[in-house]
């Protein structure tokens, strides 16, 4: 768990991507209007790329459940060979956007040059276009 402090969600970032390297980061929170929620800001600084799509589809889930889901910030972007994706903090927002964004996730590191990811599909489901 991190504080909502920008410098400290970047460094932390920082250093997932491109020391220990993790080819996935995940956070949780931080993404609304609040002063203290920087979250996106952290991860639009750290990026190289950004991947507005899947913002775009967790707000667009989200607004099926609730209204005020307009306010949310999530995005997610790409910092050498690592997807770093921001999710909502509440748990049940937290379900409804990965299992809506999960599916391009695997495939999304496989085109970073990250590893080959196989899901069980009975458990979850990946996309990847046919070859």
């Amino acid at each position: 768990v991190i504080p909502d402090e920008l410098e400290l969600i970047k460094e932390t970032m920082i250093d997932m991507a491109d020391n220990k390297k993790c080819c996935l980061i995940l956070t949780t929170g931080g993404t609304g209007p609040a002063k203290r929620d920087v979250t996106p800001e952290a991860t639009e600084a750290v990026c190289e790329k950004m991947m507005p799509g899947f913002g775009e589809l967790m707000r667009q889930v989200s607004l099926q459940q609730v209204p005020t889901a307009i306010l949310s910030r999530q995005t997610a972007g790409i910092r050498g060979s690592c997807l770093i994706v921001n999710l909502p903090g509440k748990p049940q927002s937290i379900k409804l956007c990965l299992d809506a964004v999960f599916p391009a996730i695997p495939y999304c590191i496989e085109l970073i040059d990250g590893p080959f990811i196989d899901t069980d599909p009975s458990k979850v489901k990946a996309f990847r276009p046919k070859k």
